[in-house]
This record gives C-alpha cells, sequence and structure tokens, in this order.
C-alpha cells in the first residue's frame, strides 16, 4: 500500500519504517534461511525478483508492510538504517468484499531478537495503526502449530482459536475489535507516528 510509504511508527524498543528498496539485500539474506522460508511459507527468490516483490508489495492495495528496526540502533544517526533490521510485519486484506477483515503476519529475522517481547510489541502497534488508519475492525493470523511462542503472543492480545488445519499443521487465529470491547489493543502502547522522512533525515 502507499498509504504508510511516509509514515514511521515508533514504540519502546522498535521502529517501524515503509519497505523501501534500501531494506531488499539484507531482506534478501533473511529469506535464504530454510528456517524463515518454513515459518513464512515461502520460495527463495533472486535478488532481483525480491526487487521485483518490493515494489510491487509497494503499489499492491490490499498489503501493508512496515520494516522492524531496533530502536536502540536506530537512535544512533551514525548506524545505517539496514542494520538496525529485525524483521518485518504485514496486514493483508484477504476478501475483497470485507475491507475491515485483514490477516496479520510478523516475521522476527534475526535470531538473537527473539524472546525479548519484540513480537508482542511490534504485533499490538500494528493492529493499532490497522484499527486506526486502516479501518480493519477483524483480525486474523495463520500460525504453524509448531510456533507455539507466536500463538501464545497472539492469544495474550485477545485472539481466539478460530481452526486448525492438520494437513497444513498451522492454527487460524482471530480478534473481532472495536475501542470499547479491546482498551488494551488501542490504548496500552508508546506508540507514536511521524513523518518517515522528516525522522529519517533528522538522524544525519
Amino acid at each position: 500500500m502507499r498509504i504508510n510509504e511516509n509514515t514511521l511508527l515508533e514504540g519502546k524498543k522498535i521502529v517501524l519504517v515503509p519497505y523501501n528498496s534500501n531494506h531488499v539485500p539484507r531482506y534478501h539474506e533473511w529469506m535464504g534461511s530454510e528456517e524463515l522460508q518454513k515459518l513464512t511459507a515461502s520460495e527463495p527468490l533472486s535478488l532481483e525478483q525480491e526487487f521485483e516483490m518490493q515494489r510491487s508489495w509497494r503499489e499492491d492495495d490490499d498489503k501493508c508492510t512496515f520494516i522492524i528496526l531496533d530502536k536502540q540502533k536506530w537512535d544512533e544517526p551514525t548506524v545505517p538504517e539496514e542494520q538496525c533490521m529485525v524483521g518485518d510485519v504485514n496486514i493483508y486484506l484477504t476478501d475483497p468484499s470485507d475491507q475491515s477483515l485483514a490477516e496479520v503476519e510478523i516475521m522476527i529475522a534475526e535470531p538473537s531478537y527473539r524472546g525479548r517481547g519484540i513480537g508482542k510489541e511490534v504485533t499490538q502497534i500494528m493492529l493499532c495503526y490497522a484499527f486506526t488508519r486502516l479501518g480493519i475492525r477483524k483480525f486474523e493470523a495463520k500460525i504453524g502449530l509448531d510456533n507455539t511462542v507466536s500463538i501464545a503472543v497472539f492469544k495474550k492480545l485477545g485472539f481466539g482459536e478460530l481452526s486448525v488445519s492438520e494437513a497444513f499443521r498451522e492454527v487460524t487465529l482471530g480478534m473481532n475489535v472495536d475501542e470499547a470491547a479491546n482498551p488494551l489493543l488501542l490504548c496500552n502502547t508508546d506508540l507514536q507516528e511521524h513523518e518517515y522522512r522528516k525522522a529519517r533525515d533528522s538522524r544525519h
């Protein structure tokens, strides 16, 4: 989506920025991992294909993508943004007839950042953004049955089990959101929204 092409979301531990071409080489390195390919149900791509994918994600009306950055590193003006990358988070509009329904997907690609509460913060911020800026009211997440950590994170945020596919070895979790029903989602974050280019330029 182009709606977030100049949006920066700042949390307590992380910063979310639009997925740009300068992020592609690092992202491509990540996706060479068989572990991440399995977790994301992805096929390995060439670097050229990865650049094409980045461009399509920017243009697609049914997908909103942010790159996750380590805020502590990002706060250092001398550290290139690509060296701050931790993973990515996506929102997919899965039903053309229902623009209020979306699937959320998060990937913490750097192993050293797992188990540190990053996934929960990123997910909560992305859900808040999707609710307030994209008009999403119903969220789903498809997670591998072996990924017990991610399942636990989503359940702590209020997601419930919708279905289990033994064939695909995944569980589908879901949550309907409104301001009255889920104040945790909307209020209990350190989320700040900034203009991405101004924030980036102010580091130099």
